[in-house]
């Protein structure tokens, strides 16, 4: 018995024809481009349409009930320091989706390329960051994604 790899036998003609496609890695990064928008840009929706009363009465006890926001901050300091962080977090889902949106056009326009994951890997970077490490579940989706760019071979013809 031999150790020797075997060489893969040539492709045929109708493996040759069938279409390239990073499935695995465009999904990966869509779920992670949802739940972006849907968990940074509700919190930067909800903080940013609240006025300062609504926000003492309904959103400041859960924050401070949370242990987000200590007992000795004004309302004014904490009204002001959770619009900053949703401001913050509205760039981020900007900035996520156009490097996730990039990154998913490249990956079907040309899904042999390994360095279209650098794509996925900044906006997996921007997510981590830009949510001040809150989204980390998220951005590992994003990681992975670029993992797989660059360590998979495509598939070949995974979809129609």
């Amino acid at each position: 018995m031999s150790t020797a790899v075997r060489p893969r036998p040539a492709a045929t003609a109708d493996e040759a024809a069938r279409p390239v496609r990073r499935t695995v890695e465009v999904w990966s990064a869509a779920v992670g481009m949802a739940l972006t928008t849907v968990l940074a840009g509700g919190f930067a929706l909800v903080v940013n349409r609240t006025d300062e009363q609504t926000f003492a009465d309904a959103l400041l006890p859960a924050m401070r009930g949370a242990g987000l926001v200590a007992d000795t901050v004004a309302l004014e300091d904490a009204f002001t320091g959770a619009r900053t962080l949703a401001a913050w977090f509205g760039f981020t889902v900007v900035a996520v989706l156009l490097l996730g949106t990039i990154g998913i056009f490249l990956a079907r326009r040309r899904p042999r390329r390994r360095s279209t994951g650098w794509w996925f890997l900044a906006a997996g970077l921007v997510c981590l960051v830009g949510s001040q490490l809150v989204l980390y579940p998220v951005a590992f989706l994003f990681f992975v994604s670029a993992g797989l760019f660059a360590l998979r071979k495509p598939d070949l013809g995974s979809t129609p």
